[in-house]
């Protein structure tokens, strides 16, 4: 269990690092400079980090879940 905390954290603080760095791009690109392009690279950092975590979230449940499926009585219908 100490070892799915762990890995939630690092997803979590990775996740918040990357949509922080991906927001500040976005609303740097969009009200400050004039370049559209970091506006698109904001966006994309943004969608990146939201991948990141979903991934992250996904491989800690499928993992929780290859560990349950071995204990109990499995029932043959």
């Amino acid at each position: 269990m100490k070892s799915k905390q762990e890995m939630l954290n690092a997803i979590k603080y990775v996740g918040y690092t990357i949509l922080a760095i991906g927001i500040s791009i976005f609303l740097y690109g969009f009200f400050i400079s004039d370049y559209s392009t970091l506006t698109g690279i904001g966006i994309g950092t943004v969608m990146g980090a939201v991948f990141i975590f979903l991934m992250g979230i996904f491989f800690v449940a499928t993992e929780e879940m290859q560990e349950k499926t071995d204990k109990g009585i499995r029932i043959v219908r």
